[in-house]
């Protein structure tokens, strides 16, 4: 092995072992005079432990001291991208160009700052740059072919970007994947079934690709397919934990709860903070009486709603909501819902809110800091997955906001990368909220896929603007669709531990 300390960092990086890599870079990068490595390495680091503006610092460092290096450019202005700075990233990525950059990955650098600019018109143009000049990268096709899809809502679009990379030699998998992904989308998920259920037999090897028919069918119906095809993935990679919650899926859908906790638990020894084998842990555990089930859905305890007071400088709260919709209303550019999300006939944002310099915005994440730190202290300590990570202080990890239309709603789902979730609410439906059906209320419990016995949602919090809603991010939550002639403006936001 080298002897080099930052190879031994990378080394422990792409192992996964990201505080070990983080003891080796951090004195390096700290030195007076910090080699361009140590600070990238140390930067990427800080990055992969989810601590973007700590990096930030060591990228802008690494600018200062190394300004004519157009690497140390593109990786400040990746940083930047990836905060919602989308000018400063646009700004920094120019410089690189400037200095002699003109690579796939720094055009797809450029294409993501553009987006969160706003700028769309430029994104796309960067991104037909980048797939110029690497036309078989899939994943800058997939993000292409989301951001057209979003502008248009074509599908027919959207296909063509994959299309072209794979003949133009992309990998099969991810871009087959993305095109079921969609199809999906469109509502057309017969479609996306189909073309999975080929890819599979086609290509039995990838896993993921496996796993995804197997989705896809259990979604049908075709429970015996899905079966079977959970049970090809799991022989390859019987120890993968997304493995084990496809299978814990397809037994909850079979209704053979038993089976499906055992799994679920086995599971979570290999990956004890996976968000989605809590969730499905906790469906379980309820069918079958498991108490793991009202200790992670405690609703009393993990659940609450703040009614936030206006931020300083506004005199009231109404006035503070309509400056902040106005904000909100100005940044959903996009015509119809992304394809991976649990949106549906609405609009996401695609960049962190936490990197806006819009006034409202910037005062929203203000104003949530006092129910953020109330709803800690009211779930205080424990052993259970919520509690036990509880340590009194957070960080924002991602913000975005969603506008739905008439017959709107969030499919039911979870936050894989979150502690606390979250649902702020800016302008609601009001007449439907009256309906006896709870139009527009958001839901807990319910299960984004039908089990044996049919599980329906055990809690509901009605929305009014200005109400905060957070909840563990493992919690099946969803909208109910609302039929009335009116729009629904939301942030969200994940919190994890600090």
């Amino acid at each position: 092995m080298s002897q080099d300390p930052l190879d031994r960092a990378k080394a422990l990086l792409d192992s996964g072992r990201l505080d070990e890599a983080l003891a080796i870079t951090r004195p390096l990068a700290d030195h007076p005079e910090p080699s361009h490595r140590a600070l990238a390495m140390h930067a990427t680091t800080l990055k992969a432990l989810g601590r973007r503006e700590e990096a930030l610092v060591f990228d802008d460092r690494a600018t200062r001291r190394f300004a004519s290096s157009g690497v140390a450019w593109h990786n400040l202005a990746a940083t930047l991208g990836d905060l919602g700075h989308g000018a400063e990233a646009v700004e920094a990525m120019e410089r690189g160009f400037r200095l002699g950059l003109d690579g796939a990955l720094s055009w797809g650098v450029m294409a993501r700052a553009k987006a969160a600019a706003g700028d769309l018109d430029g994104a796309e143009h960067a991104y037909r740059e980048a797939l110029r000049r690497a036309p078989g990268r899939a994943e800058t096709a997939a993000e292409y072919a989301d951001l057209a899809w979003m502008r248009r809502g074509d599908l027919n679009e959207a296909q063509t970007i994959l299309d072209r990379c794979a003949h133009s030699g992309g990998p099969p998998a991810p871009l087959l994947l993305t095109k079921a992904r969609f199809f999906e989308a469109a509502g057309q998920a017969d479609k996306a079934a189909q073309l999975l259920a080929a890819a599979a037999e086609r290509l039995p090897d990838e896993v993921a690709l496996v796993m995804a028919a197997a989705q896809a069918a259990l979604e049908q119906g075709r429970l015996d397919e899905a079966e079977r095809l959970a049970k090809v993935a799991e022989a390859r990679v019987p120890e993968s934990p997304g493995v084990l919650n496809q299978v814990v899926i397809v037994e909850l859908a079979r209704g053979r709860a038993d089976v499906a906790l055992a799994k679920a638990r086995k599971g979570l020894e290999f990956s004890p903070g996976n968000q989605s084998l809590i969730g499905w842990a906790a469906t379980a555990a309820r069918i079958v009486g498991d108490p793991l089930h009202a200790q992670l859905y405690d609703f009393e305890g993990l659940v609450g709603a703040y009614d936030i007071t206006a931020p300083e400088g506004w005199a009231g709260l109404p006035a503070y909501l309509a400056d902040l919709a106005a904000a909100l209303n100005r940044i959903h550019l996009y015509e119809t819902h992304p394809s991976s999300q649990s949106l549906r006939h609405g609009s996401q944002t695609t960049y962190r809110l936490t990197g806006s310099a819009d006034p409202a915005i910037k005062a929203f994440f203000r104003a949530i800091d006092a129910p953020i730190r109330a709803h800690m202290a009211k779930m205080g300590q424990g052993t259970d997955p919520a509690r036990a990570r509880n340590t009194g202080e957070y960080r924002i990890e991602g913000a975005w906001s969603v506008r739905l239309k008439p017959g709107g709603f969030h499919k039911d789902h979870f936050h894989p990368e979150g502690w606390l979730s979250s649902a702020f609410y800016v302008e609601t439906p009001d007449s439907a909220l009256e309906s006896a059906e709870k139009q527009g209320w958001i839901r807990f419990g319910k299960p984004p896929f039908a089990t044996e016995p049919p599980l329906e949602p055990e809690h509901y919090v009605r929305p009014r603007p200005g109400r905060l809603v957070l909840f563990p991010s493992y919690m099946w939550h969803g909208t109910v669709p609302f039929t009335t002639d009116e729009r629904r403006l939301t942030i969200a936001f994940d919190a994890v531990p600090a």
